[in-house]
């Protein structure tokens, strides 16, 4: 930073060398570049009507790129109605939700970064009320829905059995989401992240705790994985193949007998010779009342692990709540993004501030630079 000192009449600069932290450094994915490390975490707002946006989701991403993430990503958007968490989630079910989006993607591109979605399907975790109307499934009188699954089996007990898929409804899934990726990219999106995670319809086909079937879509590894597969090109044949595609999983179920590490780093691996280009590490979700060792960045470890092993992007996930953590984990090499999330909801400008806590520049919008810290000459 260069910094106008005036001393007897005259002008002297006074230069202050700052070291540009890895947090804060450009990133490539495929042919897209971020301009830093920092991801805002696709986040649920229970918030749409009938699956359209509005105003709470253009402000809501919309600030966090004011805020000065490199990449916002928006909450599981469900490629059909029955796929919805709660009645409440977005769509790319329609071709009238583009509109919307269409609006939110352009604002956030024009505060330089890049708009990406998670698009979803809940499975057997669908049918629920918002969070603060109760967060139980809701019976169809309710304003529920019939639900689906590999199998046949609830994740509560007490939840309604879902319908066990068959092929062609397994078909009619994967159409489901490539026809929603297709309005993505006409929505202006230039990132895809398939949810594949967090117990959810591709995590329930991934693991043995909730797929129980026979046939060439469960029992072995290779079948359990065929439907994300399918998936994956489904999508690769809309989304264009110098755009980024993401993938969130579920590094390990935390239980007995479930999805574990090594199957999420063969996966990974699967992936990226599929058109994959960043593995989304998460965990867990997948069977009620686990116990999960929680820490900031405790899924730095499983990023790291398929970093290595599968040779892929990775980013990561899970209270990360300081500049100093997110860029610890970059540095050690166990991840090249970090996903940044419900610390985003407390502190949308955490970009501006890391950038202080880290002793690096950073951009900011031309209407907030009179707030700017300055910084004094050494």
């Amino acid at each position: 930073m260069i910094i106008l000192a005036k001393n007897n009449h005259c002008f002297f600069i006074h230069i202050r060398m700052m070291a540009m932290s890895i947090l804060l450094s450009p990133l490539k994915i495929n042919s897209l570049a971020l301009k830093n490390r920092i991801a805002i975490s696709p986040m649920c707002q229970y918030s749409a009507v009938d699956g359209f946006a509005n105003d709470w989701h253009l402000v809501h991403l919309g600030s966090r790129a004011v805020g000065g993430a490199g990449l916002i990503i928006q909450e599981a958007t469900a490629v059909s109605p029955e796929g919805r968490i709660t009645a409440a989630d977005l769509g790319l079910f329609k071709q009238e939700h583009i509109v919307k989006l269409k609006q939110i993607t352009t604002f956030i591109n024009q505060q330089g970064a890049v708009a990406g979605i998670q698009l979803a399907h809940a499975g057997r975790k669908a049918g629920y009320a918002s969070p603060w109307t109760g967060g139980k499934q809701m019976r169809e009188e309710a304003g529920g829905w019939r639900t689906v699954a590999p199998s046949a089996l609830p994740f509560y007990s007490d939840d309604v059995v879902p319908l066990a898929l068959d092929v062609e409804g397994i078909h009619r899934v994967i159409y489901d989401f490539e026809t929603a990726a297709s309005r993505a990219l006409q929505s202006g999106y230039q990132v895809v992240e398939i949810h594949a995670a967090h117990g959810y319809l591709i995590h329930q086909f991934l693991s043995p705790l909730s797929n129980r079937r026979t046939d060439h879509y469960g029992g072995s590894f290779d079948n359990r994985i065929r439907f994300l597969l399918e998936i994956v090109q489904a999508v690769r044949k809309v989304w264009p193949l110098n755009f980024p595609l993401f993938v969130r999983i579920s590094a390990t179920d935390w239980a007995v007998g479930g999805w574990n590490p090594d199957e999420a780093v063969a996966l990974s691996s699967i992936l990226k010779t599929a058109g994959v280009d960043l593995i989304d590490c998460s965990s867990g979700g997948l069977v009620p009342d686990v116990t999960i060792p929680l820490a900031p960045g405790y899924h730095a470890v499983f990023a790291e692990r398929i970093r290595k092993g599968a040779s892929i992007l990775t980013s990561s996930v899970g209270l990360i709540t300081e500049a100093q953590k997110a860029e610890e984990i970059l540095v050690k090499g166990a991840a090249d993004l970090i996903m940044i999330g419900r610390e985003s909801l407390r502190e949308p400008y955490f970009p501006l501030k890391a950038a202080l806590a880290l002793n690096s520049d950073i951009e900011w919008p031309v209407q907030y630079v009179r707030a700017k810290p300055v910084t004094k000459p050494s």
